[in-house]
């Protein structure tokens, strides 16, 4: 490498232009976001002050995830907040009574992992044949929750960031709710065959669409005008020709796939996931829409359903090491200086989207209490809001005190509303029934 020249790093801080086995010799240690000058371009985290991590750490960190895990799901609910929890207490931040989990290249690398799976899977789930299905519902459901969370993020982020690029990221994390807490509470409390649960996957799916837009310019937006509406225009181009293949290659995609040995089948789609994620790097995009994409153009072959169930596994693995890695970053010492933006942020957002999905409900037809139950349905925010706050933070155009925010706030945030979301989700029929009694018919007779 010339002298004075930075080594190219990933996503999470990896040294790409060092042998990745030769990097876990290396000391390693507390994570502190730290800012050194222009090289900071894709570091979401750098570690200083780094001591050894052993086996035993790691495999500590495993079965305690694998343990929080499991407790959600007996307690119904999801596991995210638990992971992102975890990596609260146990990280290298206040309290540091329970600082026992060291991070370390491998676990940020793991990490890297879990993010590309997360979105690759959430990419499998949505496809054009759904939304066709349920178009009418998308497009003014979405609309209205667009219209109406976009500007109430808006708030919340000029009131942190001022007239800013970090105003508009916040603003995107506060927009969009989780398809992955609010699609688990459906199942839990027996949603799916509610006739508003229609609107609500609709506007998840037009909420995931928007959102890689966001993604693609996240990473690397920020700059001169001409610069950030050229990277708006390269994430638009780079979906709509992901959506366009998703469409029109779908077929030969199915008998290639379909012609492939199946010991063979996992590397082709592990080659389309990663050289997709690849492609938008090379973009001057994040790896994080390639891999969205990725999941899309799958999404309507045939062996879609045999992606889901060799991928499972992994997907669970690795994004559970995601959250407990963006976990170990949240400094709980933050709720000083962002206590006031989050008493400001959750009371909105409770709001914002109740109002939205109860208006999308009632002009789509909804009675009141379905459209009351749709709203407080999205409540709920979690991996985009993570995913946006991680990429942001490697954005060098955003100075190291709003990234240090940006990170802070979308840890706290979501372990907020993802509590909330899911309370108030188990309990939206009750409190529908007291808000919007039925009217009792008059006896007219005399």
């Amino acid at each position: 490498m010339p002298q004075g020249e930075e080594p190219s790093r990933g996503l999470l801080g990896i040294d790409r232009s060092t042998p990745f086995l030769d990097q876990l010799d290396e000391p390693v240690g507390c994570i502190q976001p730290e800012l050194h000058g222009e090289s900071l371009g894709e570091h979401m985290f750098v570690c200083n002050d780094r001591g050894e991590m052993t086996l035993s750490q790691l495999a500590l960190t495993v079965f305690l995830l694998a343990g929080l895990g499991l407790l959600a799901h007996r307690l119904g609910v999801s596991a995210i907040p638990a992971y992102l929890l975890s990596g609260l207490l146990l990280g290298p931040h206040e309290p540091h009574v329970t600082s026992l989990i060291t991070p370390s290249n491998v676990t940020e690398f793991v990490a890297e992992l879990g993010l590309v799976f997360l979105l690759f899977f959430l990419g499998l789930e949505f496809s054009l044949g759904r939304l066709n299905r349920t178009g009418r519902h998308v497009g003014l459901g979405g609309t209205l929750d667009l219209l109406t969370n976009a500007a109430v993020g808006l708030v919340v982020g000029l009131a942190a960031f001022g007239l800013s690029f970090g105003a508009l990221i916040l603003a995107a994390a506060v927009y969009v709710s989780s398809s992955a807490i609010t699609v688990k509470g459906l199942i839990d409390f027996r949603r799916l065959a509610d006739e508003e649960t229609d609107l609500v996957l609709a506007i998840l799916l037009f909420e995931d669409l928007a959102i890689a837009f966001v993604l693609g310019f996240a990473a690397t937006g920020g700059g001169t005008t001409a610069s950030t509406l050229g990277t708006v225009g390269k994430a638009i181009a780079f979906t709509g020709i992901s959506l366009a293949t998703s469409r029109w290659l779908s077929k030969p995609l199915d008998r290639l796939l379909d012609w492939l040995p199946r010991e063979f089948f996992l590397l082709v789609i592990v080659g389309i996931l990663v050289g997709m994620a690849a492609l938008a790097k090379e973009l001057g995009l994040s790896e994080a829409i390639g891999a969205l994409m990725a999941g899309v153009v799958l999404a309507e072959t045939s062996v879609r359903e045999e992606i889901e169930e060799r991928f499972f596994s992994f997907r669970d693995v690795f994004a559970a090491l995601f959250f407990f890695v963006f976990g170990l970053s949240i400094d709980v010492g933050a709720l000083g200086r962002l206590g006031w933006l989050l008493a400001l942020a959750v009371p909105l957002t409770i709001l914002g989207k109740t109002a939205a999905g109860y208006f999308a409900g009632r002009v789509g037809g909804f009675t009141r209490r379905q459209s009351f139950n749709a709203g407080v349905a999205l409540i709920a925010h979690g991996e985009f809001t993570i995913i946006l706050a991680q990429v942001a933070a490697g954005n060098a155009r955003l100075s190291h005190a709003v990234q240090s925010d940006l990170t802070a706030f979308a840890g706290l945030y979501v372990l907020a509303t993802a509590t909330v979301g899911v309370v108030l989700m188990k309990e939206s029929k009750w409190i529908g029934r007291l808000l919007f009694s039925v009217p009792k018919l008059v006896n007219e007779e005399r």
